[in-house]
């Protein structure tokens, strides 16, 4: 008879600091991917406001602004999981929020400045502050989490993404085309991540142990599931580099992350543009479309997160196997609505829409299958392995825009877009296989708290070795002198 464990109240502070993940990653994609309406915004006044400046850039030049938010992020990956070790999260979290948050609010000031330079810049400075986020959000839900609950909240707070998505897409189209234009994307997104800082510097805490509001059933039920020593918050875990960058698991996530983020990001930033150049919409139904794909997404994480909750629980799917599965749907799906898409034109958008909505709704599986898996493989090192992971998949971002700037030399020409989206099928379709065949949800041997000591011993045998072979031929030399 299974014995009923106590897990403190219905809802805890474990779920407060889940839903302050899912509002910070929220916040965070707001700002980062209201570029791809704002672009469109200050580059075709006849959609939007035409009370506030246009500005003629080039296809080439709106790559590089869609593209330089991820020049400073990927630089800052290592630098945020090594500071979430040494500080702890909530200081690198808010730090790295606020900052985002005034480059968001100082964004319309450089490009009246600066023009389509200034405005990189700023987006570079913000990937560089949103890059610390990441690894300390990965870290402090390996903090929080009961391993038991771990998939469930941790998938709940990176719907946060799908949100992100559908705010950024939606909202910012319907603010483009408001009283305060494109100006006031960037003032409402700093706005809201702003409001963001002071909930989480009431109510977030490095760890339960730390909380100030955590009844004592409940630190007592997350900190005995997670069976560590008593002064493991107090110890900095020496980090295992080489048998890091040598586990397969690892690689194999490195490789699947990386695939996916070239598919969505193609999606993601490109979508308002397709839509605008080869199925002819507006600003105000691009939004609205651009937007709709996402929402899809969002509501299709909660469907896999269901899905993956009645599979565990009655152990039909070992965790490995459910989150192959849904990383497969997640990936193979969009093979082949990708390479449809490319196909249709104004006469279809309907259908091309459709497509659309489902290639990113059934990416959302992705969340299940491979975002999480950093904490399977080390909940010791969940924040370092996130920075080398979120480092590769980062680079992608970078130049997914730069390959599209190169293909699309006329942004209504269909048949390039169909390159576009040929390339990111067959990216999905190699990075899942990878996935399949080396991927795992299993601790890894090296996230032992006393793994680098345990190797201690087998280094120190060789001197062991040497010295009783000296001590042996000193004493035979002794023997010699006796007979002598």
């Amino acid at each position: 008879m299974a014995v009923e464990i106590n897990k403190g109240p219905l809802l805890g502070m474990r779920h407060v600091q889940t839903l302050l993940i899912f509002l910070n990653i929220t916040c965070l994609y707001i700002g980062r991917l209201n570029v791809g309406v704002s672009v469109v915004a200050m580059t075709n006044a006849e959609s939007t406001n035409p009370n506030f400046p246009e500005y003629d850039w080039s296809l080439a030049q709106k790559s590089y602004i869609i593209s330089s938010f991820f020049w400073g992020y990927v630089f800052t990956q290592f630098l945020g999981g090594y500071l979430c070790k040494r500080y702890g999260a909530k200081s690198v979290m808010f730090w790295g929020s606020f900052a985002s948050a005034v480059s968001s609010a100082l964004t319309p000031l450089f490009i009246g400045f600066g023009g389509w330079q200034a405005y990189c810049g700023i987006r570079v400075l913000m990937g560089f502050a949103q890059g610390l986020i990441f690894p300390c959000i990965h870290q402090h839900l390996a903090r929080w989490s009961p391993p038991a609950e771990r998939n469930r909240l941790g998938a709940l707070s990176h719907t946060g993404i799908e949100c992100g998505n559908v705010c950024a897409m939606f909202l910012s189209g319907m603010i483009a085309k408001s009283s305060i234009g494109w100006p006031g994307i960037s003032y409402v997104s700093a706005g809201v991540a702003f409001v963001w800082c002071i909930f989480w510097f009431i109510f977030a805490a490095n760890n339960a142990v730390e909380s100030r509001f955590i009844g004592e059933t409940e630190l007592h039920y997350i900190e005995s599931s997670l069976k560590h020593n008593e002064d493991y918050h107090k110890t900095v875990i020496p980090i295992p580099w080489k048998a890091i960058l040598t586990s397969a698991p690892f690689l194999a996530l490195l490789v699947a992350r990386s695939a996916e983020s070239w598919g969505l990001s193609t999606l993601q930033a490109q979508i308002p543009t397709y839509m605008n150049g080869v199925l002819g919409m507006d600003m105000k139904s691009n939004a609205f479309f651009s937007a709709l794909p996402f929402l899809a997404m969002w509501l299709m994480s909660y469907v896999y997160l269901i899905a993956a909750d009645v599979l565990l629980a009655g152990n039909r799917l070992s965790l490995t196997a459910l989150r192959k599965t849904f990383n497969s749907l997640a990936f193979w799906i969009p093979c082949v609505t990708l390479i449809g898409i490319g196909f249709l034109d104004q006469e279809q958008k309907n259908l091309a829409i459709a497509l659309m909505t489902i290639s990113v709704g059934v990416n959302s599986g992705a969340t299940i299958g491979t975002s999480l898996n950093t904490i399977d493989l080390s909940p010791n090192h969940a924040s370092i392995l996130m920075g080398i992971v979120n480092t590769a998949a980062n680079v992608v971002p970078i130049v997914t825009p730069l390959i599209v700037g190169i293909i699309v030399e006329e942004d209504s020409n269909r048949s390039e877009w169909q390159i576009v989206f040929i390339i990111a099928s067959v990216i999905f379709l190699f990075g899942n296989l990878v996935f399949i065949i080396f991927g795992s949800a299993v601790s890894q041997p090296w996230d032992a708290e006393d793994f680098l000591k345990s190797k201690e011993p087998e280094l120190a045998i060789k001197p062991t070795i040497l010295e009783a072979a000296k001590n042996d031929d000193e004493l035979a030399k002794d023997t010699l002198q006796s007979v002598d």
